[in-house]
């Protein structure tokens, strides 16, 4: 059965970071794009980041740009997301994805993601 496990979420004042991490059951996910999303209750799941297969294509959610990274490594089927300078409104359930989306900065935004993980809960302190 495909899978995708997340983990490191948690409890962290405004300004720490998190790193989180995405691990995949099968080696076909080393050719997929890979991206996170992130929802709050009432609110529509949003999009936070994303990488293509090749790892040198990403995009970002303007609310996360310059303060989130996100990798991977092909080898270990893993994507994680470092999450520096964290604010109160990054509170949310984080879910990793994988499918065909991308590769351009659009595509890896609003293209299909056909596998979902359980989500991890990040929460922000103020």
């Amino acid at each position: 059965q495909v899978q995708l496990v997340e983990s490191g979420g948690g409890l962290v004042q405004a300004g720490g970071s998190l790193r989180l991490s995405c691990a995949a059951s099968e080696r076909t996910f080393r050719t997929y794009t890979r991206g996170w999303f992130r929802q709050t209750p009432g609110k529509e799941r949003e999009f936070v980041a994303a990488i293509a297969w090749s790892g040198v294509s990403t995009n970002y959610a303007d609310s996360v740009k310059g303060r989130f990274t996100i990798s991977r490594d092909n080898a270990k089927n893993t994507v994680s997301l470092q999450m520096n300078s964290l604010k109160p409104e990054d509170t949310a359930v984080y879910y990793c994805a994988a499918g065909a989306a991308g590769p351009s900065p659009y595509g890896l935004k609003y293209g299909r993601y056909d596998y979902w993980g359980q989500g991890t809960q990040v929460t922000v302190s103020s």
